[in-house]
């Protein structure tokens, strides 16, 4: 397989793993809450999610939103209200101890739920549908080129994204009182509601 397109694929995996969206910037409060080894499960399952996602439009999915658009429309209506009621959520999330947070029965999203996600995820989808119609090659080497793009996704995606846990980690130092906490937690939220701009404005 050409050198290139491998190259290509591995810069178009890291970059849109790496960019701001809905699970960075739960990555970022997760991290920032309950610490990175806590917020690992929440990593390993989005690039559990995102490699079922690239699988499935893989084995054909992809292109009912081809035939039918209506559905792709209907999915981004769904996963637009689900971020928002996500968005909800972390903004009023209740303000605790982060030696609370460290004990909360709660904790942070499952490695299943962060994977099922991705399907209502419509920056997943974008994820998926453009590097499959963009790097996958016909006939042959379809499935070699699926197998590509998959690892791709799954060996640059998780470093990618953990860049971001990380980071709410370093941010938890910072959040040592109840008032810092709360301002965190809605800063968060409106965030997680503004990754939708990016989104419908691609």
């Amino acid at each position: 397989m050409d050198v290139s397109l491998v190259f290509a694929v591995a810069v178009f995996a890291f970059i849109t793993s790496v960019t701001p969206g809905p699970n960075n910037v739960m990555l970022l409060a997760s991290g920032a809450q309950y610490g990175f080894i806590r917020t690992l499960p929440h990593i390993l399952g989005i690039v559990t999610g995102v490699a079922m996602l690239l699988l499935c439009t893989l084995l054909g999915l992809g292109a009912l939103f081809t035939l039918y658009p209506v559905l792709y429309s209907i999915l981004n209506v769904i996963g637009c209200a689900y971020l928002l009621w996500l968005a909800y959520k972390i903004a009023t999330s209740p303000v605790v101890e982060l030696n609370e947070a460290d004990h909360s029965s709660r904790g942070p999203l499952r490695w299943w739920e962060a994977a099922l996600f991705q399907f209502v995820n419509p920056k997943a989808w974008m994820m998926a549908l453009g590097s499959v119609s963009t790097f996958s090659m016909q006939g042959e080497l379809y499935a070699q080129s699926g197998v590509m793009i998959m690892l791709a996704f799954a060996l640059l995606g998780f470093p990618a994204i953990s860049i971001w846990a990380g980071a709410g980690a370093k941010i938890r130092i910072w959040l040592d009182t109840p008032s810092r906490r709360r301002i965190f937690n809605l800063v968060m939220g409106g965030l997680t509601a503004a990754t939708l701009i990016l989104i419908l404005g691609n």
